[in-house]
């Protein structure tokens, strides 16, 4: 397997021999030219690259198959998803048009204002593939995030008017882009000459800038938000930060830190323990100091400090039906409520603690309780073709027991991975970062943000991933049962663990045991 890098291409290069890049291409070379070019500007991020290279390098040989249970070990090498800011509507819908080219479609609708103590006063969606193919193609994301102006928490009428006009005034996106942009959406791909120069001119877009920053306009909104800051504060947008994939974020973690790299206090997400990863853990290594210039209110141009970039990475597990989500939910109030005052390393006991008795030990309970989605696949060595004459649906081989057993053994259930975020978890990350709390006015009323909102802001449908998951789980059924000859309703039927009482005590060996790396984890996610 070999080793990620994060240089050695010109950023927007296009592999040689291209003739005409589709959508998935496009968006596979984008991620790999941001990575290059991250790279080059935050060299811990190559390190990061490195020890999470590593990191799966020693988990796939330890775990051989089940190290690919959510997915092989080459679209988790090449995973990445990136976060960037923008500043309202208008840059928004510019942003979806260029990730519509990389058939990337916004999902899901996270609002970070209330998901965090800290002021971080915006509203999120995610750009990335929808379909199963083209996630296995490249799963590429980004987290993308909109400042909202108009709450009074946050900004006053005065300051509200004035962040608006300057947001207005500036452009993030050439005209150039945006109309390659256009062009490859609508023709599904570019020529490799136009996508070269896409790609190029979308990268440098998401470059941190050079230019001399407005020093108090900028520490007038950092006095609210450094996040408004970063957003409204300059004329730019940049890449806030790019995340790899790694099968074991415990020990990425300490590998971290004892290279030196100073991580945050905390692992995002749920704990870690003994039974099935499910949804997202995430954590990061410190916003570094970077030097900035500044131009000072005589004019003069001094430099500064910033620390606005950092690097993440993530484990992703199985991704939750709405029953396990409220699970979830109510575990994460549940060690709120009884970790209140305890040191991170209590808190993650208490996590655990909190886990066992919610969750599920096994994936076959998961399926068997309906709180985690499974595919379904064919069994390797099955022929496909009826099974046994049953093609008319009847029920399984004439309806018995035996029959049902017989076709329910050709079948495997395939966890679906995660593919989305967790508010609380995000903000949790964000506020590890910063250097200040910010001001928040909580007597004051909020503007009222939802995803219909969104969508108009975006001028895209919003696709919801619950949707989107039991989706992937339909289309397998349908396609499991033609090859085995069977309706699908007596392929679901067959296969549905009824001999699991779900509400018997859970007392199944877990999938696979977890070492305890010692790592600290905070155990935050919220309702998207």
């Amino acid at each position: 397997m070999p080793a990620p890098t994060a240089g050695g291409r010109a950023p927007g290069s296009v592999e040689p021999g291209s003739g005409f890049l589709e959508p998935w291409q496009l968006r596979a070379a984008f991620a790999r030219s941001l990575s290059d070019m991250y790279g080059h500007e935050v060299p811990a991020y190559t390190t990061l690259l490195q020890v999470a290279h590593e990191v799966n390098a020693d988990v796939a040989a330890a775990r051989g198959a089940d190290a690919e249970r959510l997915g092989s070990i080459e679209r988790v090498t090449a995973e990445r998803h990136g976060a960037i800011r923008v500043g309202n509507p208008r840059e928004l819908a510019q942003v979806a048009r260029i990730f519509g080219a990389m058939g990337m479609r916004p999902v899901g609708f996270y609002d970070l204002r209330d998901a965090s103590s800290s002021s971080v006063p915006v509203i999120s969606t995610a750009f990335r593939p929808v379909e199963r193919a083209e996630l296995a193609r490249n799963p590429f994301r980004v987290f993308t995030s909109m400042l909202v102006p108009s709450d009074r928490r946050f900004f006053d009428a005065g300051l509200q008017a004035r962040l608006e006009r300057f947001l207005d005034a500036r452009t993030l996106f050439s005209p150039g882009l945006l109309a390659l942009a256009d062009r490859a959406e609508a023709d599904g791909g570019l020529a490799a000459a136009d996508a070269e120069e896409f790609l190029r001119l979308a990268t440098q877009a998401f470059e941190l800038s050079r230019e001399p920053v407005d020093q108090a306009w900028y520490r007038e909104l950092e006095a609210v938000s450094a996040v408004a800051a970063d957003i409204g504060g300059v004329a730019s947008t940049h890449i806030n930060h790019l995340t790899p994939r790694v099968l074991d974020i415990d020990d990425l973690y300490a590998r971290m830190q004892a290279r030196g790299i100073t991580m945050i206090p905390a692992i995002q997400g749920p704990p870690r323990w003994e039974g099935p990863d499910v949804l997202l853990r995430q954590t990061s290594f410190r916003a570094l100091a970077e030097p900035r210039l500044f131009r000072t209110p005589d004019g003069a141009v001094v430099e500064d400090a910033l620390r606005v970039r950092f690097g993440e990475v993530e484990a992703r597990g199985i991704a939750l039906t709405p029953a396990g989500r409220a699970m979830y939910d109510a575990a994460v109030v549940e060690v709120d409520e009884r970790a209140a005052g305890l040191g991170e390393a209590a808190r993650q006991d208490v996590a655990r603690a909190v886990w066992r008795a919610a969750f599920p030990a096994s994936e076959a309970r998961l399926v068997a309780r309906g709180l985690g989605y499974f595919t379904y696949a064919v069994a390797d060595g099955e022929a496909d073709g009826e099974a046994d004459g049953e093609a008319d649906g009847g029920g399984a081989h004439g309806g018995g027991v035996d029959g049902a057993a017989r076709l329910a053994a050709r079948v495997r259930r395939e966890p679906v991975v995660y593919e989305d975020f967790l508010p609380r978890s995000a903000a949790g990350i964000f506020q590890s970062n910063l250097t200040d709390e910010g001001a928040k006015d909580a007597t004051q009323e909020g503007a009222a943000r939802d995803a219909d909102w969104m969508s108009g802001a975006v001028g895209r449908d919003l696709h919801d991933p619950f949707a989107l998951y039991a989706a992937q789980v339909a289309d397998s059924l349908m396609a499991a049962a033609g090859r085995l000859g069977v309706a699908p309703d007596v392929l679901e039927r067959a296969t549905a663990p009824a001999a699991l009482d779900p509400a018997a005590p859970d007392h199944s060996a877990p999938d696979h045991p977890a070492p305890d790396h010692s790592v600290p984890t905070s155990s935050q996610g919220a309702p998207a």
